[in-house]
């Protein structure tokens, strides 16, 4: 018999090689990954679920409060005109038993009006505005010249609204009833420009309003249309002006297409801000319970008559003030939550289908 070649250390059985080193440590690791995973589904959950919850809640609040004045007012505070709380200085009593001051009578309708009017004018005159600063930025400046302007149009944003609104009373107000209104009040008699014949008044009033909403809202429509027009590829306007486009052709064959939806995505969000604008309407707009008998007349809007009417209200023994106040915020809530979730769904559908990406999905 030949002897086994092989050494001993080859006959020897095998014994289990020990751990690694690492595993000692894979278990702690394991379970730090799962706790950061866990806590990251926590948070963000809470993130979800804390805006939604504030939104019911805020609305479940305001419906209790102005339960009562809902019952009194009916569908007259929607359409009819008037906000008187009554005879503060007479006997309460009582409607349907609802306990109100003799005489108390509420109409919202010119303050719906006048929310919808100057918000209206913001956006007719603040987007075209913002869009074209944000072109002029991108396309016109040099990058250094364009990032100095695009900082000082960010920080308007940032100016707090109650400056603006004295601003536009002491100063933007009466400059434009002396130098501007006269002469839009004397243009050429065409059908569409007769909105602007009237008395000019002092400077407070619906137009001046609207022109500075515009003005808060031009800063977050052009600083979003900058933005996307800088994503847009320079190889596709090259492809444009190598075709023989000239710079509007190539804006509005090439760029607008690109930027179109995200830019009706940032008209909404300065919607939403001049529907619920206070101070700086309430300093401009002459703070009257009534429509404006022109476009220059004074007018007040739901966020300004509540801001303007709250410390009167609470002197109402009855309460009713106070709660009619809460039903007028809840029709600005309502309005502002219809208008945005409607505009959210034309920007959606005009978006549906499109192969250009920017600005979908707003």
């Amino acid at each position: 018999m030949h002897a086994d070649a092989s050494s001993p250390r080859d006959r020897a059985p095998a014994a289990a090689s020990p751990a690694p080193r690492g595993n000692a440590t894979a278990a702690p690791r394991h379970l730090g990954a799962v706790v950061a995973d866990r806590l990251l589904v926590v948070a963000s959950t809470i993130g979800a679920v804390v805006p939604l919850g504030a939104l019911v809640a805020m609305v479940v609040v305001l419906l209790v409060e102005a339960m009562p004045a809902i019952r009194y007012n009916g569908w007259h505070f929607l359409v009819g005109s008037g906000f008187d709380p009554g005879n503060f200085y007479g006997a309460a009593v009582r409607t349907g038993g609802i306990v109100h001051l003799a005489g108390a009578s509420y109409g919202a309708w010119p303050l719906i009006l006048g929310t919808l009017e100057t918000a209206g004018i913001a956006l007719v005159v603040g987007v075209p505005i913002a869009v074209g600063a944000a072109i002029f930025i991108v396309e016109k400046l040099p990058s250094r010249l364009a990032g100095i302007v695009g900082l000082a149009l960010e920080l308007l944003a940032g100016i707090p609204s109650v400056v603006i609104g004295l601003w536009g009373v002491l100063t933007f107000g009466p400059i434009l009833s002396r130098d501007v209104f006269p002469v839009l009040a004397h243009l050429p008699n065409v059908p569409v420009l007769n909105i602007f014949r009237g008395y000019v008044g002092n400077g407070e009033g619906l137009l001046s309003a609207g022109l500075i909403l515009a003005i808060m809202i031009i800063p977050i429509v052009a600083a979003t249309t900058r933005d996307l027009l800088r994503q847009v590829p320079e190889t596709t306007k090259e492809g444009a002006e190598a075709l023989g486009m000239t710079a509007s052709e190539t804006f509005f064959t090439v760029q607008a297409r690109w930027i179109r939806t995200g830019v009706a995505g940032a008209a909404v969000l300065g919607l939403g801000r001049a529907l619920g604008e206070t101070i700086a309407v309430a300093l401009v707009s002459g703070s009257a319970l009534s429509a404006a008998t022109n476009i220059y007349g004074t007018m007040t809007t739901i966020a300004a008559t509540i801001a303007t009417q709250l410390d009167s209200a609470q002197g109402d023994p009855t309460g009713l003030f106070v709660k009619t106040l809460a039903e007028a915020a809840l029709v600005l809530l309502a309005m502002s939550l219809l208008i945005n979730v409607g505009a959210r769904y034309l920007v959606r559908r005009s978006a549906r289908g499109a192969a250009l990406p920017i600005g979908v999905g707003l």
